[in-house]
């Protein structure tokens, strides 16, 4: 059977992926949610379902806490490197905001996961456990190094290899990056990405290809296509090998507000260097033998009705497809306080959504995706908002406030103005957004829902709530924009923040997602 290729319709980016016998693994770039650094399993390359997190929470500074007005949006955990080496799992990356590179480790995908740091910082980097043992690190932005680390892990060998690889000495917008080494029957290659300044002037896929990690590193462009897709390159990621001896490369594509989606393309060796796609293009459809054809895969995304007990471990385990907004404050948030509901307690005052602390969220699919929540404000002061939210730097939410005993359904939105580079406003996380509509409602409770539609670079929101069996539209349709101030693809958000008073409540109750 064929599956339609990107295989994923959700913001997964920046992927490395290995085989551990009969089970493939797949890390993702998490940014700011928490807990980060996504571990999705697979049998067949085609479908994922989530397996773990690498940490809870990464430091714990003011900003990954959103503590002090801070953020770390478009910052944090970024490319990380997957390696499976003598019983031992291996993931290697850095953070941008506290730029320091980390190393974890752990003999089980699950964990527990062992945290240390290495001296330096590596953009994009990748490991290589060479045959005698040694241990390699390639980074770079536009010039690619190779620097071969000590027996622990934590800084350059002293004495040890350290070299420049290669240059891109190209007319590019953006120059080699993404890195990922391997070594493959007795030769080493790098995969790489760039951005071409001419021609195409799309992302494009690299290889260098060398007999030594001493000597010359040489090689050319091994894919430049985007599948018909709006001159967006599917380029950067890593490639891994079927029991068969089938290769694959795992590459993303930007897709839009809903980020940056996983494509499956099939690669070939001719002369030992690899060719991929099919006659230079990425499959539409594809299909990869499963090594469990029985096995029945968990949803990345899906609906809650917060019915949780303590596991074995004594602790709350949410559904592994929810990541907080930056680090949780652990204190403030249940799901046992009020049965089958999420609840929210407020320990802060905030100027918007973005600055919230404990909002729940989870990655939004395409092509439309359609969420809705009930949500019980009787806890609620006066300037607070709880609701559900389209989360990016131009953000869009349905919530529900009470100003003077009374309630009120709003509907605000955060605009892209004229002004505003692909970074964003300086200062857009502080920014309140717009007011859109405010009508009255009689008692505390609402059901709120958000249709995201991406279909070909739609990319915008409609806000609705129940009134009898009728869902209403309010306010306006909110336009959705991926850029770099978060760096993120749209995510759906469960939040409550206050204005004037901290200590108010909201509960959330039977989450629905359809997709």
């Amino acid at each position: 059977m064929f599956n339609k290729n990107p295989i994923i319709w959700s913001d997964y980016p920046d992927l490395d992926v290995i085989r551990v016998e009969d089970t493939y693994y797949m890390i993702s770039t998490t940014m700011h949610f928490m807990p980060g650094g996504a571990i999705l399993k697979s049998y067949d390359l085609v479908h994922w379902e989530m397996e773990s997190y690498v940490y809870e929470s990464l430091d714990n500074t003011p900003g990954q806490c959103l503590e002090e007005n801070k953020s770390i949006y478009g910052k944090g955990m970024w490319a990380a490197s997957l390696r499976f080496h003598k019983g031992i799992f291996y993931v290697c990356f850095v953070a941008n905001d506290t730029g320091k590179t980390y190393l974890y480790t752990a003999r089980d995908i699950k964990g527990p996961w062992s945290k240390q740091n290495i001296d330096g910082f590596y953009h994009d980097c990748s490991l290589l456990f060479d045959e005698d043992d040694r241990v390699y690190i390639v980074y770079g932005n536009k010039t690619l190094y190779l620097t071969e680390l000590n027996e622990e892990l934590t800084a350059p060998k002293e004495g040890g290899l350290h070299r420049i690889l290669a240059t891109d000495t190209g007319k590019v917008n953006l120059g080699y990056e993404g890195a990922h080494i391997y070594k493959i029957n007795g030769k080493y290659y790098v995969f790489l990405i760039h951005w071409l300044a001419e021609g195409t002037k799309r992302r494009t896929e690299c290889c260098l290809m060398s007999d030594s990690l001493e000597g010359e590193f040489t090689g050319r462009d091994v894919l430049d296509d985007d599948m018909g897709y709006h001159n967006a390159g599917v380029a950067q990621g890593g490639i891994v090998d079927t029991p068969e001896g089938e290769w694959y490369g795992m590459l993303f594509q930007d897709h839009g507000a809903i980020g940056r989606i996983p494509v499956l393309v099939p690669v070939y060796w001719e002369q030992d260097f690899p060719v991929f796609g099919v006659d230079g293009k990425v499959p539409l459809k594809i299909e990869v033998p499963s090594t469990r054809p029985e096995y029945r895969y968990k949803p990345l995304a899906e609906s809650d009705d917060f019915k949780y007990l303590p596991e074995e471990d004594g602790r709350i385990h949410l559904k592994k497809v929810w990541q907080f907004n930056h680090t949780p404050d652990n204190s403030l948030w249940s799901v046992t306080e009020e049965p089958e509901a999420y609840r929210i307690r407020t320990g802060k005052l905030s100027p918007n959504v973005l600055l919230a602390v404990n909002t729940l969220t989870q990655r939004l699919m395409g092509p439309v995706s359609e969420t809705s929540v009930t949500v019980c404000g009787s806890g609620l002061k006066d300037g607070d908002f709880a609701g559900i939210c389209v989360l990016q730097g131009c953000y869009g939410y349905i919530a529900l406030t009470k100003e003077k005993e009374n309630y009120y359904l709003v509907m605000t939105g955060k605009e892209l103005t004229r002004d505003e580079s692909i970074w964003g406003p300086e200062g857009g996380d502080k920014n309140p957004g717009r007011e859109y509509e405010r009508i009255p409602i009689n008692g505390s409770q609402a059901t709120l829902k958000i249709i995201s539609n991406f279909e070909n670079g739609k990319d915008e929101a409609d806000f609705y709530y129940l009134r009898g069996q009728e869902w209403c539209r309010l306010g306006i349709t909110q336009k959705l924009h991926f850029r770099l101030d978060h760096f993120t693809g749209a995510r759906v958000g469960l939040f409550c923040y206050s204005t004037r008073f901290t200590g108010g409540t909201a509960d959330f109750r039977q989450f629905t997602f359809h997709c």
